[in-house]
This record gives structure tokens, sequence and C-alpha cells, in this order.
């Protein structure tokens, strides 16, 4: 990979289960969690007795040089050396979207091997030294207790809070304080609890045989996952009670096999992507896999159907929040579209309760990891999205449709669907002053491009209601989305045939990335000569690091910037977006993992960083399976 990612990913399970490095050098800064907050792991290679630090960060330990660093969509490695051996270690965290048990199975791999550099035999051994900080929110939050642990083929430490009360909160910036951390080995030579940076901490070391692994296993069980609607889930992994060590030996006995599924579809995601926008396009995708994988929970509701909830990161920690979702959903429409229906079948539940007093869509429905019902804006009316809403809930059940190729899931909530259908035939051709999903951005009346979220859910319903079978009413809607659109092509448009940001702002500019799905649905509601005339208009609004939302600030939105560029007929021009967006996360001084709100004119992070809206930027994946 030749993009210096800005914050590197070494374990990726959940919002909870999160190390990251903020520097490309492994070893040259404190690992972290997705919120930056310390997240403390050291990891120090022996040679012949001379001790060197190879991950993480520790000023009385001398450093072994990394040569290089490869990230892939499943896993990270790097290679050290210095005068006496050369040594890779290999993070892998194997969230295959279409494979349950490894998607929610809490253990992540790490690797170790060596080879000799001057010829010479060497004795080699490591250590891992894990901080309290991964089970509380805060070091020094309140004791833990420590214990080793040994297992048939394994032998290692466990780790937790003194007091455990799993659930007992919700937020945006917090880590968990319940359940129990686990550090093996598959060779360790000895396994204690020791101090580091003033913390109670576990300490694993373990011998290193040339040409041959040694493995680490990072593991977590939080216990209960999620609260629904009152109830306390488990992860799909210990549905049936599977028990965590059970979970941490049978993936260290499926290592070598699951290494070679990961390696294959990292491989596969590239070439897809090489294919789709080009190399630098690729790296993208790779980078933002895991961690859209990693902001998100799969549990099972009381009817054994899965729930796939996400949280909002840095953005008020909201849960299972639809205008996430909405952006997510090309990377699993792609690679799992089930994942899509197990982030609607909250919302649905939710809308059907005496909770939701409106006649569009929710917003959320909690504050992560606790789904019980709205937090965001406490169900005041100017604090909600209803146009964005209801358009998200009818585009996401229109593409479920398609991938399943019925309307099976959508026709389950019907009556809900199509009252949202009529909420947007009454306020979408002109939405009145509310949010969109760019809240950020602040209350706007007359905004073009949340009427086309409007036209593009109408046709969505359209698409629904053919699969059911129903012509009349599938003519209906997109008469309905048809009508819109006319109206919108009369109103939106500049002068100079460029597109406004608002009906009533002459001479201003947004993306349009809504238009999107006319493209990838082949609706032809708009043509593709419009579309491309926008991209063009688009490419003069272009600072050193992308083009901007709109008129109104320098900031851009990641995954709207793909979103737009994937409405381009060639290639070439999509790579004029997609350039820009490599170099900022190769160039910002924010060291954080993927942000998606960033300023493109210093490349910085604004603010939002670790979201699952990084799945939007599989788009023009997507749009190339569909027209295939």
């Amino acid at each position: 990979m030749k993009l210096r990612a800005p914050s590197v990913p070494l374990i990726t399970v959940d919002p909870y289960f999160s190390v990251w490095s903020p520097d490309t050098n492994i070893n040259f800064s404190r690992t972290v969690h997705w919120t930056g907050k310390s997240n403390h792991i050291v990891g120090t290679v022996y040679v012949d007795s001379k001790e060197y630090l190879f991950l993480g960060y520790n000023s009385n330990i001398h450093k072994i040089k990394q040569t290089s660093l490869e990230i892939s969509a499943l896993s990270t490695k790097a290679v050290f050396e210095n005068a006496e051996i050369i040594l890779t270690a290999e993070f892998t965290t194997p969230v295959i979207a279409s494979d349950y048990n490894l998607l929610t199975r809490p253990v992540s791999y790490l690797a170790l091997s060596y080879e000799s550099n001057d010829g010479k035999p060497h004795e080699v051994s490591a250590k891992i030294i894990v901080c309290e900080e991964l089970c509380l929110d805060k070091a020094w939050q309140s004791p833990v207790e420590i214990q080793e642990i040994e297992t048939d083929n394994l032998i290692g430490m466990k780790m937790g809070n003194t007091e455990q009360k799993p659930l007992n909160r919700s937020g945006d910036d917090v880590r968990i304080d319940w359940g129990y951390f686990y550090l093996m080995s598959n060779k360790c030579t000895k396994a204690e609890t020791v101090k580091e940076a003033g913390m109670a901490a576990v300490c694993v070391s373990s011998d290193i045989k040339e040409g041959d692994n040694t493995m680490y296993y990072f593991a977590y069980d939080d216990v209960e996952s999620i609260e629904y609607f009152g109830a306390h889930l488990k992860s799909f992994w210990n549905k049936d009670g599977k028990t965590i060590l059970e979970a941490i030996e049978e993936a260290a006995a499926d290592y070598k096999e699951t290494k070679a599924i990961c390696d294959k579809f990292s491989a596969d995601l590239y070439s897809n992507a090489v294919d789709a926008g080009g190399e630098k396009y690729a790296e993208l995708l790779s980078l933002a896999y895991r961690q859209v994988i990693a902001g998100h929970k799969l549990v099972i509701d009381e009817n054994g159907e899965i729930l796939y909830i996400s949280k909002e990161c840095f953005s008020n920690g909201c849960a299972a929040t639809v205008d996430v979702s909405y952006p997510s959903i090309p990377m699993f429409l792609i690679y799992n579209p089930e994942l899509v229906k197990g982030m609607m079948r909250p919302v649905f539940k939710y809308a059907l309760t005496k909770d939701w007093i409106f006649d569009f869509a929710p917003h959320d429905v909690g504050q992560y990891p606790l789904v019980n019902g709205q937090v965001y804006g406490q169900n005041a009316l100017k604090w909600q999205m209803p146009v964005e809403e209801c358009g998200n809930m009818l585009v996401m059940a229109a593409n479920v449709s398609i991938a399943d190729g019925n309307a099976e899931f959508a026709a389950k909530h019907i009556e809900l669907l199509e009252k949202w259908c009529e909420y947007l035939i009454k306020y979408g051709t002109d939405p009145g002053e509310q949010l969109c999903t760019d809240d950020f951005a602040g209350h706007l009346a007359h905004n073009c491009n949340l009427s086309l979220k409007a036209i593009m859910g109408l046709e969505g319903m359209s698409i629904i209601m053919k699969f059911l079978g129903n012509s009349e009413k599938a003519d209906y809607y997109h008469n309905e989305a048809s009508k819109m659109a006319q109206t919108w092509l009369k109103t939106a448009v500049n002068a100079d045939g460029t597109t406004k940001l608002a009906f009533d702002q002459p001479d201003t500019f947004s993306m349009k990335y809504n238009m999107v799905w006319d493209k990838i649905w082949n609706s032809g509601i708009f043509t593709q000569e419009f579309m491309d005339a926008e991209i063009e208009n688009n490419k003069k609004h272009f600072n050193e690091y992308g083009m901007p939302l709109d008129n109104r600030a320098d900031y851009t939105k990641s995954d709207w910037l793909v979103w737009t560029a994937t409405m381009a007929s060639s290639k070439e021009s999509f790579e004029q977006f997609i350039a820009p967006l490599w170099k900022t996360y190769n160039e910002s001084e924010s060291r954080v993992p993927l942000t998606d709100w960033y300023d493109t004119i210093s490349g910085k992070e604004v603010s939002f960083r670790h979201r699952t809206v990084q799945g939007g930027l599989f788009m023009r994946v997507l749009a190339e399976k569909q027209h295939k």
C-alpha cells in the first residue's frame, strides 16, 4: 500500500474492542482506541537476550527499525530489521461479512515470525503487555482482577473490572468497563501480572522459532452486548452457549484456514476496486473495510433474527442511526445484504411503538449500546430529519429487494413504507426548513439534494411494488417520482446549467449525491448526460483536497464525494475525484481512523472518525456489480 494510513488498524472487532496505532511506525506511539484515548499495548522482541520494542511505546526500550508496513482489508503486516534478525508481525481480525461466526467471534490474531539476517542462529522470544485500559473506560477507574488461564493448547491471562455492571451506560467517547479481556499464546513460556506506565497489566512471553509462527490471541468477552428494548442480548458467536475459551481455542485451531480466507477476500476486494476505480481507490477501500465492520455489533433478537447495530462514532454515539446506515450500505450490499436488514429491523420496531409520535421515519433507536428508543433530540421536531429518514429507509428497502430478487422483507413492513411514501409525496418536492444527514451544516429550507432523496425514495417504492407484483402501485410511485423530478429540474438549475444548494438560492452549488441511485437502478429519472454535466461543473469547485460539500464552507464528506463521483460515466472522471481524497488521508495531520468530515483546504479532520459511513466509499464497486 502506497497510502500512508492516517491511523493503522491492529485490533478491530467492535466499537469497544478497538486498538490502533496513530503512526505508521507502530513502535513510535502508544496504541489507542479509535476515540484517540490510550489503549496501551507494548510488544517487545528479545534477540540473544537484548530487548527491542516493535509495538506501542516505552521510552526505556530501544526500538527495532520498522522497514515496511502493508495494510490489506483484513490484515496489517509490519516488518522490522536489525543486524541479527528480520521480524514480521501480522495482525489479522477476520471480520468476514458473510460468515457470522468469524464476523462476531471476538478474537484477533497476532502472528510473529523471524528469519536470521546475518546467517547465524539466534535465541528469539517475544513479550506482549496489555494494560488495564482495554477493560476500563479509563485507567485506574477501579481495581481490576487478573488470573492466569490455561486451556488444552494455550496459556495466557484474563483481566477484567472488579465491578462488573454489563450495559451500565451509553455514550460516545466512552470505552467498555465490563466483561473480560484475554491474552493467550500457543508458545507461552511465562504468563504474569506486571505494571506498565503505572497501570496494572497482563504479560505473556513466548518463544519464537525461526520460520515458524508464534501466535498471540487477543480476545474480549463482553458477556452481554446490546440492550434491546429492555432485553439484554448476547453477540452471535455465543448465542448457543459457546464460552470465550472455546472461541479462542477454535480461533487458534483454524488460523491457517481463516488466514487463507482473509487473504483471498482482501485480494478480491482490492482487485475489484482497481477495476472499478483504480489503485488509489482500491487502497482507500482496503483501509476502510475493517473500520466499517468494527463500528457495528451483531446480535440475535427474540425471534432469532439478526440485528446489526451501528454506533454513530464521534457524533453523539447514537445506535441504529438511519442516516448512518444509509451511507454504509454499498459495502454491505456487495458482501452481505442480510446485514442491511439487520440495520433496519430496530427502526421498524421502534416506529411501531407508542413512543414514536411522528408520521415519518425515526433518526435512531437509542445510544450505543442501549437500543431502547431515540435519544437524539428526545422526540423534539426541530431535531428530526423527516424527509431524510423516510427516503433513507425506502432506498434501503428497495436495495434489499434487488439483492434478494424479491420484496419479502419489505412486504413485512409495507404499511410503514407506504406511510413514509405519502409523507414524501406531501413534503418532498420542496422540503421545508429541517435537518438532513448533513446536520452539522444546520437547518436548511428548500434543500435541492434533500428533494432528490424524496425522489429516490419514491422510485425505490416503485421497485418494491414491482417485486410484489403490484403494477398499479409501482406505476403510481414511479409517476410521483417522475413528476417530482420534473419540478426539480425546473427549480434546481442555475442559469448556467449548474444546480443549486437550495431552490431559492441562485448561483450556489452542492453535491447531488442522492441522485446516484438513479444510476445504480437504471431507473432513468435523470439522464446520464445531465449527471456528466453536473460532474464537470463540480470539478470547477475543487480545492487541493477535493470538492467541498457545498458553497457554505470548505469542508466535505468522503462518502458523498465518492457517491457524487460514481455518477460519472467514465473511470477517468471518477478517478479525478478520488485522487484528492487519497491525498487527504496520505498527507493529513489528523492521525485518526478515516475521518469522513474534513477540510478541503487544510486536509485536517473537522470532526468524525471511525464512522461506518465509510462503507459508502464502496459505491463505485456496487455500481459496477449492478451493471454487469
